[in-house]
């Protein structure tokens, strides 16, 4: 299995594969429950490989990486944790 900061990487830099559209499954701990949300919603902070920004209802949230369950590209699952 590809690490998903790897992955990550590979959307955000590898023209071939970056194109579509991208969703990240989200291990919500409130909802308890599997979020998706759209990788275009997600900032990356330069230096952080350890969690990204997501923009929720006008907050800012932090998410660390590892609550990403799944990934999705054009609605099919690519990348499972």
């Amino acid at each position: 299995m590809e690490p998903l900061r790897d992955l990550l990487n590979r959307i955000r830099w590898d023209r071939d594969f970056g194109t579509g559209t991208f969703e990240l499954g989200i291990y919500d701990r409130v909802q308890d429950a599997l979020v998706r949300t759209p990788l275009s919603a997600i900032r990356f902070a330069p230096g952080n490989s350890f969690a990204f920004f997501l923009e929720d209802d006008g907050q800012t949230l932090t998410v660390p990486l590892h609550r990403v369950r799944e990934v999705y590209k054009d609605g099919v699952l690519i990348w499972k944790r």
